[in-house]
């Protein structure tokens, strides 16, 4: 939509954005086809939308509006005035803008295993570029335990000396969404070894919150309890992946065989070629790749392995935390190492919460506690970082 792009930055800055704020709206329940939707109104005029609580898409101004309309139920009519008079563009114009909005919207609700967090094909708004209310996901470490078998050095067992209970996170999952964070991340530790995970995604699902799980899945081979935690809205998941275990490329594939889109977690060692883990990975439908080096001499080898994942057409996710680990995936993007700069989104698109629900920055900056999101105001951790 040229025309009316060109006419927004041309006199973007005359334009008032809408009210900030938090907008819901959904279908009736008797409907065929239910849908959700909640809308997030930036301070300036940029929005968050969460789609039927599985996709969160970024929008500029112009499709925030549209957004707000179609929540709002307002008339075509009525939106082809207001856009029409706001922007100073032909009606028929704005009139086809929000066809196309809507027509991309509907699109992307009926497309299986979507990326959770997406833009629309409207002059992509560019990630942590603009004052943020909230930020736009939460990563809770629910447990710093870890599967038998794993190394116990790898979880930070000596910073908390508790975990909170299923009511207490429910709370801080409560203000969470009252402050508008969309996004949800279970990790650890295993978050599986908590009994309560399912009660925490059916919680979150039901407010309308999109949810992933990072873990190493193992408990996922079984059918029962996959069932259980998809039919509690789970919408992706971060497998940390063995390539050497049978048993994970097993459960691997019945993840693959169900609608919810899945990244794999390799970390690369010394003498280890990933090349054809990657390319299987690919063959078997896996959505997108995390990476991270245990040795910090494998950058060169780390950066062909990134290659070849777009060779294999697999996403590369570095933005993500790793459960019960040290090697942080954006070091392919961005360094994080000590002395160096934290991840360009840290403290403003996410914080982690600890077990006991102190709040930092992001997964491994144990110096910088903002505060407890169980006890302490939003406001008040927000503002201090």
């Amino acid at each position: 939509m040229p025309n009316l792009i060109q006419t927004i930055k041309k006199s973007f800055s005359k334009k008032e954005p809408l009210v900030p704020g938090l907008y819901t709206y959904h279908t009736d329940p008797g409907e065929a086809d239910h849908h959700r939707l909640h809308l997030r109104i930036e301070e300036d005029g940029t929005g968050v939308l969460v789609v039927d609580a599985s996709t969160i898409l970024h929008l500029n101004q112009t499709a925030a509006e549209f957004a707000y309309h179609m929540i709002n139920q307002t008339d075509d009519s009525e939106v082809v005035e207001k856009i029409s008079h706001r922007y100073r563009v032909d009606k028929d114009q704005a009139r086809q803008d929000f066809e196309d909005f809507r027509d991309q919207l509907r699109t992307l609700i009926d497309t299986p295993d979507l990326d959770p967090v997406t833009y629309l094909g409207m002059d992509r708004q560019e990630p942590y570029s603009g004052k943020l209310s909230a930020p736009y996901r939460l990563d809770c470490a629910l447990t710093y335990r870890v599967m038998p078998g794993s190394r116990m050095e790898d979880a930070p067992v000596d910073r908390v000396d508790k975990e909170l209970t299923k009511d207490e996170w429910l709370a801080i999952l409560q203000k969470a969404y009252a402050a508008g964070i969309p996004h949800l991340l279970f990790t650890g530790g295993e978050p599986t070894l908590r009994e309560d995970l399912p009660d925490l995604l059916q919680f979150a699902e039901d407010m309308g919150l999109v949810t992933g799980v990072l873990t190493n899945a193992l408990k996922f081979a079984d059918d029962a309890y996959r069932s259980t935690i998809l039919d509690c809205g789970l919408d992706h998941i971060m497998m940390v992946f063995d390539p050497d275990d049978p048993r994970e490329w097993e459960t691997l594939e019945k993840i693959l065989a169900e609608d919810l889109h899945t990244t794999v977690h390799l970390t690369l060692r010394k003498g280890i070629d990933l090349t054809p883990v990657i390319r299987k990975l690919a063959e078997l439908g896996a959505h997108a790749l995390s990476l991270s080096e245990a040795d910090r001499d494998l950058t060169e080898e780390l950066q062909a392995l990134r290659d070849l994942a777009a060779v294999e057409q697999l996403e590369l996710v570095w933005d993500m935390p790793v459960p019960y680990s040290s090697n942080n995936p954006v070091s392919l993007e961005l360094e994080n190492g000590e002395g160096q700069d934290a991840p360009e989104g840290a403290g403003k698109a996410w914080l982690y919460v600890e077990p006991d629900g102190d709040v930092l920055p992001a997964q491994g900056m144990y110096d910088q506690v903002l505060g407890n999101l169980l006890t302490d105001e939003w406001e008040e951790i927000w503002s201090a970082e």
